[in-house]
């Protein structure tokens, strides 16, 4: 149960409040792509107009490093927002200063101004408490609402709250909520797919994962890393040098826990294969056979040592069919799928193009995570790549979560504590 104050625990009748809301969101040629994180904010922004509270939204975009870059401005999520909510959102050309404080005391009730980018002031990532205090005088409360930015310790996730009093949106309270319960009380069979490139970025859910799940699939560029660390010459596939003895380390965990029983640690069997990232590159497919369920006993000390599958011009860029096949299998018998990580290189899919080379294995995991194949598992879909490729297919509503949050929800699914929500009221 989320234990911090809601916007339904305080009364906000009448007053300004400042809401804090994560609009980082992919934007080309002054138009945005995915409106995902949008639309998620909705829910949180009617519950304050429905309080005739006059609302000041501050938000950041990209990372323009304490600069104005017209590229990060939040100039086309004002024009969005007004579409999506059906009135006018005002745009302030700053977040803080005596024009900005006019702008936001002569809001009307459920009037709406957006701020620019915090992040065009170094003070924001700096937690700097003299730049949330000037970001306090624009209101009576602030609220919380950004789940991927309360990992952080800015001043606009901590600094604001020793200024204003701070509760949490109806957004921060469902991710919370969410995450916690499947990290904490899951319907069994607990799956977990894991994706992504470094292995250091994903250590402590790796570690948290082999603890709690029944079966964990690795797929994308981290299962390189394993795989180099197994023995597998991956040729120039991209891998995490520095992460190999975090991978062996990762394999000699999980083999432990398999020889204990009922407990399953996947990495691609075969894979697709080119030359180069790209849709017209010549691909094929290549089987090693990685199938890890024995204890691993050793490892190659030497290049000499390694098996030789890929090409010396070659490089992994996807699962291949039979491991997708695997774990699309996997997912059929769990009931509930914690999904982080792509399964190989999606970047080449356009939005409305068709599916690249290299996401077939993603697809396979779609298809099954969906239902497709005849049972669906209850769906966790971690932040980042994986809910941008999810936002791109249009199918976030076919996933019972697809969190906001990349960095945010890996913290909190490592059961580690996010400053921004710590920082709130309590409701003890």
């Amino acid at each position: 149960m989320f234990t911090k104050k809601t916007i339904h625990d305080i009364d906000l009748k009448g007053k300004r409040v400042l809401l804090r809301a994560d609009y980082n969101v992919p934007v080309e040629d002054g138009m945005i792509t995915s409106d995902y994180r949008l639309t998620q904010s909705l829910v949180t922004i009617r519950a304050l107009l429905d309080q005739d509270v006059q609302l000041v939204i501050c938000s950041h975009l990209g990372r323009p490093e304490g600069r104005s870059d017209p590229k990060s401005s939040l100039a086309p999520v004002a024009k969005r927002l007004s579409e999506l909510l059906g009135q006018e959102v005002r745009f302030a050309r700053d977040c803080i200063g005596p024009e900005v404080e006019k702008a936001a005391s002569e809001l009307q009730p459920r009037q709406i101004l957006l701020l620019e980018n915090l992040r065009f002031h170094a003070e924001e990532e700096a937690n700097d408490d003299a730049f949330a205090s000037q970001l306090a005088k624009l209101a009576d409360v602030f609220v919380q609402d950004g789940f991927g930015v309360v990992h952080r310790a800015h001043a606009s996730t901590d600094a604001i709250t020793h200024h204003l009093p701070s509760v949490a949106g109806l957004l921060l309270e469902k991710e919370v909520d969410t995450i916690t319960e499947v990290m904490q009380n899951p319907k069994r069979p607990l799956m977990a797919i894991v994706g992504g490139a470094k292995i250091s970025d994903k250590i402590e859910i790796l570690e948290k994962f082999i603890d709690i799940a029944d079966f964990i699939a690795i797929g994308g560029a981290m299962a390189n890393t394993f795989l180099a660390a197994k023995g597998i010459d991956v040729a120039k596939s991209k891998i995490d040098t520095d992460g190999l003895p975090q991978a062996r380390d990762i394999l000699t965990k999980a083999a432990a826990k398999a020889k204990e029983g009922n407990f399953v640690f996947y990495l691609p069997q075969d894979g697709v294969v080119a030359n180069k990232v790209d849709k017209a590159a010549q691909t094929r497919i290549v089987d090693w056979d990685a199938h890890v369920f024995a204890e691993v006993e050793s490892y190659p000390k030497t290049p000499a040592e390694s098996t030789r599958i890929v090409s010396d011009d070659e490089m992994i860029l996807d699962i291949g069919p039979f491991s997708g096949a695997f774990i699309a299998g996997g997912a059929q018998l769990a009931e509930t799928v914690v999904w982080n990580g792509t399964m190989g290189v999606t970047e080449t899919v356009g939005l409305q193009g068709p599916i690249g080379p290299f996401a077939h294995g993603t697809e396979l995991v779609i298809d099954a995570l969906v239902g497709d194949y005849g049972h669906k598992p209850f769906t966790l879909v971690g932040g980042g790549d994986t809910a941008g490729y999810v936002e791109q297919r249009e199918l976030t509503a076919a996933f019972n979560h697809v969190s906001t949050g990349g960095g945010a929800s890996l913290e909190l699914m490592a059961g580690r504590k996010l400053p921004g929500v710590e920082a709130l009221e309590s409701k003890d």
